[in-house]
């Protein structure tokens, strides 16, 4: 199927406003994330989605692809949905500006999963939760999916709650997962995101996929080794620069 990978960024980021134009390694930071997406095999578009001049001249100063959107956009979600009503493609992955170490099989898996899986709408992406902190952590979101690999379940509670013993982090296949946060949405799903009324599910745990699960909505999950290690913080970003000068990056196997 037709796939095109869209990267919403914007400038105001709360904890690291202007995270996108971050350079420490010679490289925009957006720079890294679009690179890393152009080496999916399954891309036929790769667009940065922003509403700001300066992440906009950023991109076209690497001979990126960029889209300027509204400025009135509450998500990401929505701002990719205004980017892909102008497409020619039947799949659209949803990659995150802050995300440079993303394994672009990873990204490739998506869009597999979906041209797999008629009947679901979404793809989503979890990898094995390897001890209780991380299952505790109410800012690592947990998920549970039935014999199918479709998700049953999101929460910031651990899950799924063992009553008789202790968990078993090793056991295969996995049965405790860290959601990923990269999707793949079929094309005319996405368009009609907006129209979904959010759910007490959703505005209880803080999690936009309850709304989806909500309405019926079919979200296929595949399971990967790592999870990419995202740029929040500057602290974070510090980190990347380190990481990147000992190892520069290459394609991993997801």
């Amino acid at each position: 199927m037709r796939t095109a990978i869209i990267i919403p960024a914007r400038y105001g980021s709360t904890r690291l406003p202007g995270k996108a134009l971050l350079k420490s390694t010679g490289k925009y930071l957006i720079q890294h994330v679009y690179e890393r997406a152009c080496l999916a095999r399954r891309a036929r578009y790769v667009i940065v989605a922003t509403d700001d001049p300066r992440i906009a001249a950023a991109v076209e100063s690497f001979g990126g692809n960029c889209v300027m959107t509204r400025n009135d956009h509450t998500s990401g979600t929505d701002r990719i949905a205004e980017v892909a009503q102008d497409l020619d493609v039947d799949l659209i992955v949803n990659l995150q500006g802050d995300e440079p170490e993303v394994d672009p099989d990873a990204l490739d898996l998506l869009p597999e999963m979906l041209d797999r899986d008629s009947d679901a709408d979404v793809a989503t992406l979890a990898t094995p939760i390897a001890n209780a902190d991380d299952w505790h952590n109410p800012n690592h979101v947990k998920v549970v999916c039935d014999a199918q690999g479709r998700a049953l379940y999101f929460s910031r509670s651990p899950i799924p709650f063992v009553r008789d013993d202790r968990p078993n982090f090793g056991a295969r296949p996995a049965r405790f997962l860290r959601h990923v946060g990269l999707y793949a949405y079929r094309r005319e799903f996405l368009l009609h995101l907006a129209e979904m009324p959010p759910s007490p599910l959703e505005q209880a745990e803080k999690l936009e996929q309850l709304r989806w699960l909500d309405q019926g909505v079919r979200i296929q999950l595949g399971v990967v080794r790592h999870a990419p290690c995202g740029v929040d913080t500057l602290e974070e970003y510090e980190s990347f620069v380190r990481r990147l000068r000992r190892h520069p990056l290459a394609r991993a196997a997801a």
